[in-house]
């Protein structure tokens, strides 16, 4: 019961996983860009290049907090992580279980 519970979770975790991946990749280029864009303002002289920066940062930034669907799909990746790693623990006690009473 609890193996097909597992597999069910990981199941819908993988699907939602797999619809988000393109939110996820644009999610990782705003995030890089507004990197880029904090960086380049640190190092920036001028008030207009400062200005531009804060532009360039301030709609990268947006767009990445916007992307809700980025943000489900990263909590399925823990979700599926996590149901991983509990299916193998399941896994590990029922061997030593079985080793136990063969012994």
């Amino acid at each position: 019961m609890k193996t097909i519970l597992f597999i069910f979770v990981a199941g819908i975790a993988a699907i939602v996983l797999l619809i988000a991946l393109g939110p996820m990749i644009l999610l990782g280029i705003s995030l890089a860009i507004t990197y880029y864009a904090v960086r380049r303002f640190i190092l920036s002289d001028s008030i207009g290049g400062k200005i531009g920066w804060t532009i360039v940062g301030l709609i990268a930034l947006s767009v990445s907090l916007s992307n809700t669907a980025a943000f489900v799909g990263a909590l399925a990746l823990v979700v599926l992580y996590y149901t991983y790693k509990s299916w193998k623990e399941t896994k590990r006690k029922k061997e030593e279980e079985q080793w136990i009473f063969e012994s």
